[in-house]
């Protein structure tokens, strides 16, 4: 996973330094105006890595969450 800062430009988020393969699925999140987030080098390498094992654990279908979810009314 990467973590990379873009600008909105005619529409479309342009990403400088980064190439990423055609049809590459990314997740963009934006900041409201009085949200801003900002971490320090040591707690942005710390995000990175929480990423980064959370990435290694085993997941669910969105079909098996919903499945598990119902049973809870």
């Amino acid at each position: 996973m990467q973590l990379a800062t873009g600008t909105v430009v005619d529409g479309k988020v342009v990403v400088e330094g980064l190439t990423l393969p055609e049809g590459t699925v990314v997740t963009v999140l934006t900041r409201d105006d009085d949200e801003v987030a900002r971490l320090s080098p040591s707690d942005e390498a710390e995000l990175l890595e929480a990423l980064d094992e959370a990435d290694l654990e085993e997941g669910v279908s969105a079909k098996e969450l919903f499945a598990r979810l119902q049973r809870f009314g």
